[in-house]
């Protein structure tokens, strides 16, 4: 189907069609959007994942300015299919027939100010499009942009961050996950802390095991329970004994620390 003259209008249209509001209630509760709570003011209206992707079959070609209308809503859904749509351009500019160097440093750079205007604003949104887009687009180019988003305080531009270096582990490249890592091993809050455990089991997955354990054996005393419980669940059970007692005693030495001043 052509998308030649539709607009995000005709997106929005296609989502309402397969909405359903009992699933909007129930992914209002999921996504945590209550005061407070880390999604809180987000929107649903109830289409799930699946139908959310084809819809976006069908708009694929979408205008790009057409793209930002729809990450400029307040529904998640229409953000999301923002964010895919996205992410399939991306993929065919970079295909070997399909290569276009400057229409995948264009959908980089949109995309990159939409998180920084706050569009990539949950953590599904994230997971969707961070790895996939900026992953791909600064593989090989300079990593400035994830370091500049791990120092932000804000929590989606962190996770963004450590995303991003998915694309690179992917590739067999953990050195900016490892470098990035220290840096966000302050920061309890559990959505980083799971993003960051994730990426460092995934260097043990898939790049090189001895590369999490130097990791671990350097850090594990500072990091957080939940980083830590992820980043070694695939080490067997003396392992993860081993470090979680090195975290125990290097609280117990900060709590000490901080007592005594």
């Amino acid at each position: 189907m052509s998308t030649v003259g539709y607009g995000h209008r005709d997106v929005v249209g296609a989502l309402a069609e397969v909405s359903d509001p009992v699933d909007a209630e129930n992914l209002q509760r999921f996504f945590r959007t209550g005061p407070g709570e880390y999604g809180e003011g987000d929107v649903f209206v109830g289409v799930r994942v699946p139908a959310t992707r084809k819809v976006v079959q069908r708009f694929a070609d979408l205008p790009l300015p057409e793209v930002d209308a729809l990450l400029d809503s307040e529904v998640h859904e229409h953000r999301l299919a923002g964010l895919l749509i996205l992410v399939r351009r991306f993929e065919k500019a970079s295909g070997v027939r399909t290569r276009d160097d400057a229409q995948r440093e264009r959908i980089a750079e949109f995309y990159l100010a939409a998180v920084l205007r706050g569009r990539v604003n949950n953590w599904d949104l994230v997971d969707a499009s961070a790895e996939r887009i900026l992953g791909g687009w600064l593989f090989d180019r300079p990593r400035d942009p994830v370091f500049d988003l791990g120092a932000d305080e804000d929590l989606w531009r962190r996770r963004v961050a450590l995303l991003t270096t998915f694309g690179f582990i992917r590739r067999g490249d953990a050195s900016t996950t490892l470098e990035l890592a220290p840096r966000l091993l302050a920061d309890r809050r559990d959505l980083t802390q799971k993003a960051l455990g994730w990426m460092l089991r995934e260097v043990g997955k898939r790049v090189d095991r001895a590369l999490l354990t130097g990791f671990l054996d350097e850090y594990a005393p500072a990091m957080g329970a939940t980083a830590l419980s992820y980043a070694t669940e695939h080490l067997d059970p003396s392992a993860r004994t081993r470090y979680r007692r090195m975290r125990a005693d290097g609280a117990g030495v900060r709590t000490r620390s901080r007592g005594g001043r």
